[in-house]
């Protein structure tokens, strides 16, 4: 086979091609969320709205899910609770911190940003994989995780896991030839891209007007989020 001429492919049309399926689709459901409307708010707010919606992703993206006495979700499930936020950490870290994607998010953006040393990002990958692997063995074998899940659960854990699996390899040099193991790579990731609008993975956007939400709500009431 020949893998320049595949690597070039997935690089460039399909790449894009994915891209675009991505960013309409994630365009259509923003779209289906602000069609739902906003309540008007008939009751007077005992505390601050702002103070609230900030509270709420301090919590959310700064405090959780790594100081588990803050939320006693850890004490009930602390193997999703600490894998996932692990998980979501090192996935976090690789995408937008990590040298390589870096200069991708520059070429589509036309700007970018400081990095983390390339063994920080490699050892948060390795955590990341790692996690995931925990996290499907115990969806396997808790029995309620079991009984929620569906084929549609794993399947967003094989497509999430394939391009972490596929970039480690590359990275490393493991098993294949550098060019099949990047080709493989780029096609795992397209395939994430185009999939990711149709199906759960695509949380990540509506967790921030969730939090969003949550915070006003919370804030208006005077109580903790």
């Amino acid at each position: 086979m020949n893998w320049d001429a595949l690597l070039e492919f997935t690089r460039g049309p399909m790449f894009y091609a994915a891209l675009l399926i991505f960013i309409a689709g994630m365009l259509f459901r923003l779209a289906q969320i602000v069609a739902l409307g906003w309540s008007k708010d008939r009751t007077a707010a005992r505390g601050s709205k702002l103070g609230g919606v900030v509270k709420s992703f301090l919590k959310g993206l700064v405090i959780l899910p790594f100081v588990p006495w803050i939320k006693n979700i850890a004490n009930r499930n602390a193997i999703t609770f600490f894998a996932g936020g692990l998980f979501h950490l090192g996935l976090f870290a690789v995408i937008f911190l990590g040298t390589a994607h870096m200069l991708v998010w520059k070429s589509l953006l036309g700007f970018g940003w400081p990095t983390l040393p390339t063994p920080v990002i490699d050892w948060l990958a390795a955590v990341a994989i790692i996690a995931m692997l925990v996290l499907i063995v115990y969806r396997h074998y808790n029995p309620v995780l079991r009984l929620i899940s569906g084929w549609p659960e794993f399947l967003n854990w094989l497509v999430v896991f394939l391009p972490m699996l596929t970039g480690y390899m590359m990275f490393h040099h493991m098993f294949f030839e550098y060019e099949a193991l990047f080709s493989l790579h780029m096609i795992t990731i397209n395939i994430m891209l185009v999939w990711i609008p149709f199906s759960r993975i695509s949380h990540f956007m509506f967790y921030f007007f969730s939090r969003t939400i949550h915070g006003l709500e919370y804030g208006k009431r005077a109580v903790s989020p």
